[in-house]
């Protein structure tokens, strides 16, 4: 991780102040993307929501395996929130990225540190395994249960479905499409998330968001 990390901050247009600060991960399982290739879905991303977005160009496995892309979101988070002057600042990402916004939650859980002001998390993939149904609902989704399976080998982390406790994380919103394979982590997480009585919005939308 370079000492002097630079990121890319899109900011609302017309906005001499953004009313909160979003730290986004991209998608890509893991090995793949880039914030530049992701730009126009954040800048209007940040429009909408009328938030300074920042995204985070994480190491990519192989050549870099968890837990390097965890450090490189955390690192993005903390160097937000020195900049938010005091403003909120949420951490989120969408599908593999997500598996890593959602990681990092837990982290800065783990840690002592203060929570992001809420977790956006975009149909994340959280079984490394690929064995709910929805993987196999339809033959011709994207991604196939084999080539998300190896890339969560390459990636080499665990997934935060499986983490023993869950309490204490941020307010959480989880949207996936109805139809993409990963249906099934995501409502499972939601169960997770509102039986450790935490905050989570589950929202299922009627067409794959791929």
């Amino acid at each position: 991780m370079n000492s002097t990390p630079w990121y890319p901050v899109v900011v609302p247009p017309d906005a001499h102040r953004p009313g909160g600060w979003l730290v986004w991960a991209h998608g890509g399982s893991w090995h793949t993307g880039s914030t530049a290739a992701w730009f126009p879905a954040l800048a209007d991303y940040a429009a909408e929501a009328g938030t300074a977005l920042v995204g985070v160009d994480y190491r990519l496995a192989p050549a870099h395996p968890y837990p390097a892309p965890l450090h490189d979101v955390l690192a993005a988070y903390d160097w937000t929130r020195a900049q938010a002057d005091g403003a909120p600042v949420s951490l989120g990402g969408d599908s593999a990225g997500a598996t890593l916004a959602a990681t990092a939650a837990l982290a800065l859980r783990d840690r002592g540190d203060e929570q992001p002001a809420a977790q956006i998390l975009a149909y994340p993939p959280l079984d490394p395994a690929c064995t709910a149904p929805s993987y196999h609902r339809d033959p011709a989704a994207f991604p196939q249960p084999a080539t998300l399976s190896a890339a969560w080998r390459a990636y080499g982390g665990d997934t935060p479905l499986r983490a023993a406790d869950l309490t204490g994380l941020a307010p959480t919103v989880l949207a996936v499409g109805a139809l993409d394979p990963v249906a099934d982590d995501v409502t499972a997480y939601a169960r997770r998330l509102t039986a450790a009585h935490l905050a989570a919005a589950h929202t299922e939308l009627l067409r794959s968001t791929r």
